[in-house]
């Protein structure tokens, strides 16, 4: 008579459960149906050399392990444990009373020890939402899966254990974790902060106010004048994550195999930052079985291209849409998933190849050409989609020498937070726009109105500095923002003065 037992497989972020079925009649070979990939179809030698190190006998018949629904691919070595599992039960060596009450999970060492899975908290949940009792899976996963509460999470490090906790001869302690004391404790847990940074109070502003609006940003500027320190600390004045948001990124990462087994809920905003040798299908995600990129890996946070010329450029087109949809759609012939990627981009880039462009104190060595050459590398869809371009400069003796503390990341965040409060209370009618950067044409004519004064102000701007007509709205945009921060219900001519200050690429001759 089959036995069954039950383990799940994730898609993009989702679990779906899959039902591992065991036959044991007269017979020889091993046989596993139900499409499984080729890491499946070798678990049979590590299952069985992980029962018979164990102690215990690998039947010597002919096994057959269904893995339904059979029309679902079935990939990775996860199901080791639910199949080694199968097969005792099926051989009469442990208890079945139980088995249709647990999800098992794990791969299986050749010496029955346990190793860790990719996707356990997706998997955790869907076992909730299906009303199993518990869950069984690596004790590395536990913490991380130990999240999803009204199911028990049992960490095992051995096969062992799991034989032995179904014949009632030992307990496996369920893991247990307090998700609202854990996140509420490390929610502002940054490693880095503004109080570290001295000077470069312009560039401070610039990234305070993309913060307050969601905007995505460029730094522009010589070597060693600190764009990666600046990108580094965004993270620690953007909002702190809501418990959904937390959760969600967490599931990413899960799914991706990114988390320690020390960890359990993610509680500060990812910082990714990809090297510019990445492929395409690195940076948003793919591959025969999706695996989300880094732009989902930065969902919720920020994600950080230094020396943004040098990428590929078809690295850099495949950003576009994400960019304004935030969420990566990837079709397959049998299947299609969608992953989130709602990210701020923070881009830093040298004005030119030498990188002394515009220095107030080096000279510029490159030829005539060179400069704009080397910046329309970056095309202008994707520049369109970048609020704020900011020009970083380099931090003199007597600013680096100073034993005055600049302002904390924590000043600078509160002011943030109520800039994102007004505008979550603008826009609570409106649906998919949660900021100032996400508005559409339509919603910027309607918010960001200007008076006579402001609209004689950007008429000039635009005419004497040869401001280009995409960089009208990213002003209005910034300058709602801008207004958001000093409590204005309107937008005054200081605050478009200002957001017309981060216009740097749009400027005729900038580039020489």
């Amino acid at each position: 008579m089959p036995v069954k037992t039950f383990s799940s497989a994730v898609f993009g972020i989702e679990a779906t459960t899959i039902t591992v079925e065991v036959n044991i009649s007269s017979g020889i070979k091993y046989h596993i149906v139900g499409l499984p990939d080729n890491a499946v179809k070798e678990s049979m030698l590590r299952v069985e050399s992980a029962i018979t190190n164990v102690g215990y006998k690998m039947p010597r018949q002919k096994i057959v392990v269904n893995m339904a629904p059979a029309d679902i691919r079935k990939e990775g070595s996860a199901y080791d444990l639910t199949i080694a599992i199968g097969i005792l039960a099926a051989s009469g060596q442990i208890e079945s009373d139980h088995l249709d009450r647990y999800i098992i999970l794990g791969e299986l060492s050749l010496d029955g020890t346990i190793q860790s899975i990719k996707g356990a908290l997706p998997i955790a949940i869907q076992a909730r939402k299906e009303k199993y009792k518990g869950l069984i899976l690596p004790k590395g996963n536990a913490r991380e899966a130990a999240i999803v509460n009204d199911v028990d999470i049992l960490g095992a490090s051995n096969l062992i254990e799991v034989i032995e906790f179904f014949n009632n001869k030992s307990v496996i302690r369920p893991t247990i974790v307090d998700t609202r004391d854990e996140f509420l404790t490390n929610i502002n847990n940054y490693s880095a902060n503004f109080s570290e940074v001295k000077g470069q109070e312009n560039i401070k502003r610039a990234l305070e106010i993309a913060a307050a609006g969601g905007h995505n940003v460029i730094l522009i500027g010589p070597p060693g004048a600190g764009k990666t320190m600046l990108a580094k600390r965004l993270p620690s004045i953007l909002p702190p994550l809501s418990l959904h948001e937390a959760l969600e990124t967490t599931k990413i990462h899960s799914v991706a195999g990114k988390l320690a087994a020390t960890d359990s809920l993610m509680t500060v905003r990812p910082f990714r930052s990809p090297h510019h040798t990445i492929s395409d299908v690195a940076l948003v995600g793919g591959g025969s079985y999706p695996q989300p990129g880094e732009i989902s890996l930065a969902h919720n946070g920020v994600l950080f291209l230094d020396e943004l010329p040098e990428f590929k450029r078809s690295v850099l087109e495949v950003m576009r849409q994400p960019l304004e949809e935030r969420r990566v759609t990837i079709s397959r012939a049998k299947h299609t998933v969608d992953f989130p990627a709602s990210f701020m981009l923070v881009a830093s880039m040298n004005p030119c190849p030498c990188g002394f462009h515009n220095h107030p104190e080096k000279e510029c060595t490159c030829p005539p050409g060179t400069v704009q050459k080397y910046l329309s590398k970056v095309s202008g869809p994707l520049l369109d989609r970048i609020d704020l371009h900011v020009e970083v400069t380099p931090v003199n003796f007597n600013e680096l020498s100073s034993d005055r503390e600049s302002e904390s990341s924590e000043t600078i965040r509160d002011r943030v937070i109520n800039a994102r409060l007004a505008q979550t209370k603008r826009f609570e009618s409106v649906s998919d726009i949660y900021c100032n950067a996400q508005m559409t044409p339509k919603a910027v004519r309607k918010i960001c109105a200007i008076n006579n004064a402001g609209q004689l102000l950007l008429k000039r701007a635009m005419e004497k500095m040869g401001l280009s007509a995409r960089a009208y709205d990213r002003i209005l945009k910034v300058a709602r923002t801008v207004a958001d921060l000093a409590g204005s219900e309107t937008i005054e001519t200081e605050h478009l003065a200002e957001a017309i200050h981060f216009r740097s690429l749009d400027r005729d001759g900038w580039a020489g």
